[in-house]
């Protein structure tokens, strides 16, 4: 309990892809300035998607094209598809997370398609980004509970992250998208798949729809997680989630 967390500051983009009234790149960049003054070294700034999609991230190559170079400053850009992973490689961004839902029903009206063929669109992207010396990581979505299957499986959950694992992606989220997580569940789910892999980076995206992310953190560090996905002041909320703060 001794050593350090990282934070990694999600609110330019997941904090942010869901408000009612567009953002502009000077406001983006505003707050990007302020994380850093505060001390924050990774943050994720963009969305590589469809800005008919999602309409906040329409600027993500001229948000790219302003960052300040600041030494030990890393930028993430979310990438769900190859043309995605294209624009993402394009902008010159130092890193990208790909986001799968360990739920068919939430991957459908998210990404209009089912898990599996989502896992294989991801390791197409792994692949890629490997060859291109780009730094990936997999964000789990859904992996405590679903808006439109409820529980899911541990089972579940164990299956997707070794398919991860065999792909070779060196760091893997567990999101808790609509907070149904309690602590029990962080430890029993993180138990279970931190024993797939010691080579594995583990981080956790907790919501607080219930107030228990603050909780489902520290069970998540007594179990050996150190890095953590935070939105400033706790905006966002996935916009295919109702109801999710």
């Amino acid at each position: 309990m001794t050593d350090s967390v990282e934070i990694v500051e999600v609110s330019p983009r997941d904090g942010l892809q869901s408000q009612p009234q567009i953002v502009d790149t000077a406001t983006k960049m505003e707050l990007i300035r302020c994380l850093i003054e505060a001390g924050v070294r990774r943050i994720e700034i963009a969305s590589f998607v469809n800005p008919k999609r999602v309409p906040q991230m329409a600027d993500a190559e001229a948000l790219i094209a302003q960052l300040p170079d600041v030494e030990s400053v890393r930028y993430i850009g979310l990438v769900l598809n190859q043309r995605g992973f294209e624009r993402a490689l394009e902008s010159g961004i130092d890193e990208i997370n790909c986001a799968v839902s360990a739920s068919d029903a939430f991957s459908q009206r998210n990404q209009g398609m089912d898990t599996q063929t989502m896992m294989a669109v991801i390791a197409d992207v792994t692949r890629n980004s490997q060859k291109e010396n780009l730094p990936c990581s997999v964000t789990l979505s859904n992996a405590f509970g679903c808006p439109f299957e409820g529980e899911i499986p541990v089972s579940v959950i164990v299956e997707l992250v070794k398919q991860l694992v065999d792909m070779g992606v060196a760091e893997i989220a567990l999101a808790d998208t609509i907070g149904a997580a309690a602590p029990v569940d962080v430890e029993q789910r993180l138990g279970a798949v931190m024993k797939i892999s010691n080579d594995v980076k583990w981080r956790c995206h907790f919501h607080d729809t219930r107030n228990m992310a603050v909780a489902n953190t520290y069970a998540a560090v007594q179990v050996g997680v150190r890095s953590f996905d935070a939105s400033c002041g706790g905006i966002g909320g996935c916009p295919f989630a109702p109801a999710a703060t």
